[in-house]
Order: structure tokens, then C-alpha cells, then sequence
């Protein structure tokens, strides 16, 4: 059985007191090809990370930074079909605009290998990004957070919830296994205590 996506507990997390602006997601046009039509056919304020001229196919699988609003069908949408399918990544940036993190998150898009060439940095897919940060020095750990507050990021398993922060010069890291709720039983529990005897 697959796992469920945590929703609750993702918008416990993106939106921990209401607040409606500090929240963002990374996602991978390439990953699905309902990401893109999702985004862009959404009220929510988006930017593409690759900049120019851009062909309808490569527009189509470009990574995208995307502006989550807590009571929004597509944030919903979004957050249902693609948790656990490697679509992107989750953070809070509260200090921060999109444009400003377009812009950050535009600097770390390309790295150089040892040899020299030019790489795509894939950062935004969370397989990726859960295995690099726990190997960064505090000057990458600096770089990539740059304005974010903190990444929240799908485990190997949907149910899992990763929660990546910089603070103090390291890395902190926890991961929450989220359980399957029984809503079933606790109506049926709570139901028995109500019943006179």
C-alpha cells in the first residue's frame, strides 16, 4: 500500500501560524507533466528558474518557484499529487520575496565540476537535496540557504517529512515519521465514552 501524504501535517508546517506569505516550493516541470499546466494555470505567483526566451518544451520541464497559498486548490493539488513523487522541494522564506528568492535560487542552478564544466544543480529534487546538505561545509550551508528559513523535504517514504534548517553554523535536521490516522476509531472511541453504560 502506498504511503498517504501527510497533508495535515505538511500545512502545520508550511503555515505555522496562518500566515499566507512564506511559503514556497521548488518544483521539476521535467518530474510530471501535470506540474507545469498546474502552476501555470494557478492564481498562485510563480517564476520559471531558467530565464529567456524558452521553448513550450523546455518552459514545460524547467524547475519552477512557486508561491504557496494555505487555502488555494492548486497549493492543495500540488502538495497531494506531488509529495512523494519527487516533484520538488518545500521551504519558508518569511524574510523574503519571490523575487528575491528567484533570484538566490537562480546563483546556485549551475555548479562547476573539478574539470571545470558547467552542471545543472538539481537541488530542487528532494533525493538530491536530502543527501547533499548533510555532507555541506557551513560556507555551502550558506550558500544554498541564502533567505530560507527552512526546506521541508519528502523522505523515501511519503509519510516521511523532513525538516532542514541552518542555525549556529550546522545543519539541523529532523525528520518526522507521520502515522496513518484510524479517524474511524477515534470517533468510534470517543462515541463509547459518550454512551451511558
Amino acid at each position: 500500500m502506498a504511503d498517504e501524504v501527510p497533508m495535515e501535517q505538511l500545512r502545520e508546517r508550511l503555515w505555522p501560524a496562518g500566515d499566507d506569505a512564506s511559503a514556497y516550493a521548488i518544483l521539476d516541470g521535467a518530474r510530471d507533466p501535470q506540474v507545469h499546466p498546474i502552476i501555470t494555470g494557478s492564481k498562485l505567483e510563480h517564476r520559471c528558474l531558467f530565464i529567456g526566451e524558452l521553448s513550450p518544451s523546455l518552459a514545460r520541464a524547467a524547475p519552477w518557484i512557486v508561491r504557496l497559498s494555505r487555502d488555494d486548490d492548486a497549493t492543495r493539488e500540488l502538495l497531494r499529487r506531488g509529495w512523494g513523487e519527487a516533484w520538488g522541494v518545500y521551504l519558508r522564506a518569511p524574510a523574503s520575496s519571490l523575487a528575491a528568492l528567484h533570484q538566490h535560487f537562480r546563483r546556485i542552478l549551475r555548479v562547476q565540476d573539478e574539470a571545470g564544466r558547467k552542471l545543472l544543480f538539481r537541488y530542487y529534487d528532494p533525493r538530491v537535496l536530502r543527501t547533499y546538505l548533510p555532507t555541506c561545509t557551513p560556507d555551502e550551508l550558506r550558500q544554498v540557504f541564502g533567505p530560507v528559513d527552512r526546506f521541508f523535504i519528502e523522505g523515501e517514504r511519503a509519510s516521511t517529512i523532513g525538516e532542514y534548517r541552518f542555525e549556529h553554523d550546522a545543519l539541523s535536521q529532523r525528520d518526522t515519521q507521520v502515522q496513518r490516522r484510524l479517524h474511524w476509531l477515534g470517533d468510534y472511541l470517543r462515541k463509547s465514552r459518550e454512551e451511558p453504560q
